[in-house]
């Protein structure tokens, strides 16, 4: 498919407001076609509105969306249908001209619906995402001559120079620069590089590797945008980051172990993923100033990564991860990933991980926890881990988006909090007064 098509953007552009304001003008044009018929077109139009309404709340109810809908999701669902079935009524009905409007206002409908459901949803930009594919260019790699100096003052002799990019680059770890997947069929990782990063002689630069959630792709779009927002702040300067697929596919969920059936995608992470950066990319070479973090499932990996590897991930950002791995789907988890071993899912909970280290085991180790305020489903489990963090010995920083559930609009709040939070630690920023 097109590289344009998929990779063109679906919440921060106008299709949404253009495909709503047909599917508006179309309804308009099939109930005024025909006046004797407006009241039992509108009925109709006003019925099935109603009724997709009461379902999504329904379904809501029965936890079928893992958690509470967002904010209008169910109002665009029941907009878009109500054009549809008055788009319908239009079809049924000579003359053909009607017919045709009836046609475009069906299409019209339908797209508004799932543009504006994902727009509430917030996390998916681009049909390359909802599909689970990579659009992006393939990666051109900065030759490894990263400038040496004390990572920890970073910002204090960071000059950037004339000509430097005003923004980061985005681009697929494909091909010749595609990361080792080992015994894990990993899809295409993404990468990207601040604007310190894309100069001549450029520092060697903190570590942040990435997981979005499920269903879901290594789609790079909110972090990117975040990073590009703390490098405006900062000379240029930001981590450079790769966005990794802890998944597989969309919709599987690997529970981020190793597993017989999954692959290995703990040892892709953790192993792999490292040994790659460390010899291709410019960064800090020094752990302390490595990040491991996700969102959604990918929060609850980057949870039990920076808990079972803390001589890999110095620091550890878990933006609204469920609890434990597998928490939506646990007899499935525990047959699938762990063998049928239930003691064996049990020990790999971050919480057990974290409870069992020796005392000092995250000693200088800052982990991140974020949350909607209305996010019922991962809210409580967050706050649970970040108790069980700060018992264990981590440096423990909490932050709830008020009015948020678990939406893009948290994903993007916590990552504008919790980079400022990490910089200090990463020698991007002076320390915190």
């Amino acid at each position: 498919m097109n590289r344009f098509f998929l990779s063109f953007e679906l919440i921060d552009s106008p299709l949404l407001v253009i495909c709503a304001v047909l599917a508006g003008l179309g309804a308009l044009a099939v109930v005024v076609w025909a006046p004797r018929w407006i009241v039992g077109t509108l009925l109709i139009g006003v019925a099935a509105g109603i009724v997709m309404y009461v379902v999504a709340h329904i379904l809501e109810g029965q936890g079928m969306f893992q958690g509470p809908l967002p904010v209008h999701a169910a109002t665009w669902a029941t907009g878009g249908i109500f054009a549809v079935a008055v788009g319908i009524v239009g079809i049924c009905r000579r003359p053909w001209g009607r017919r045709l409007v009836g046609v475009v206002t069906v299409l019209a409908g339908l797209l508004t619906a799932a543009l504006g459901v994902n727009a509430a949803y917030g996390v998916t930009h681009n049909l390359a995402a909802i599909l689970g594919v990579q659009a992006l260019d393939p990666a051109s790699l900065p030759a490894p001559t990263a400038t040496s100096g004390d990572p920890a003052t970073l910002y204090q002799n960071w000059q950037p120079p004339a000509g430097m990019p005003s923004q980061g680059s985005v681009s697929a770890l494909t091909g010749d620069a595609k990361i080792p997947t080992g015994q894990y069929a990993a899809r295409d990782a993404s990468l990207y590089l601040p604007p310190a990063a894309q100069v001549a002689n450029p520092p060697a630069l903190p570590f942040l590797v990435f997981m979005m959630g499920q269903p879901g792709s290594p789609d790079p779009t909110n972090l990117a945008k975040a990073l590009d927002a703390f490098a405006a702040k900062h000379n240029g300067l930001a981590p450079i980051a790769v966005v990794v697929d802890q998944l597989g596919a969309p919709e599987r969920d690997p529970g981020c172990v190793d597993s017989a059936k999954f692959g290995a995608v703990a040892t892709y992470i953790n192993e792999l993923v490292p040994k790659w950066a460390e010899a291709k990319l410019n960064i800090v070479k020094d752990h302390r100033y490595w990040t491991i973090g996700g969102f959604s499932n990918g929060g609850s990996c980057a949870a039990v990564y920076g808990a079972k590897y803390p001589q890999v991930w110095g620091q550890m950002l878990d933006i609204m991860g469920n609890e434990f791995p597998g928490s939506e789907h646990v007899d499935q988890t525990v047959k699938d990933v762990f063998g049928g071993d239930a003691n064996a899912f049990q020990a790999a909970k971050p919480s057990v991980i974290m409870g069992a280290a020796p005392a000092g085991t995250y000693a200088g180790h800052l982990a991140i926890f974020t949350w909607g305020s209305l996010d019922t489903t991962y809210g409580p489990g967050q706050k649970a881990n970040s108790e069980a963090a700060q018992a264990a010995g981590f440096t423990v920083v909490t932050y709830v988006v008020d009015g948020a559930g678990h939406t893009g609009e948290a994903l993007d709040a916590s990552l504008a909090y919790s980079l400022p939070v990490l910089a200090p630690v990463l020698g991007l920023a002076p320390p915190a007064s």
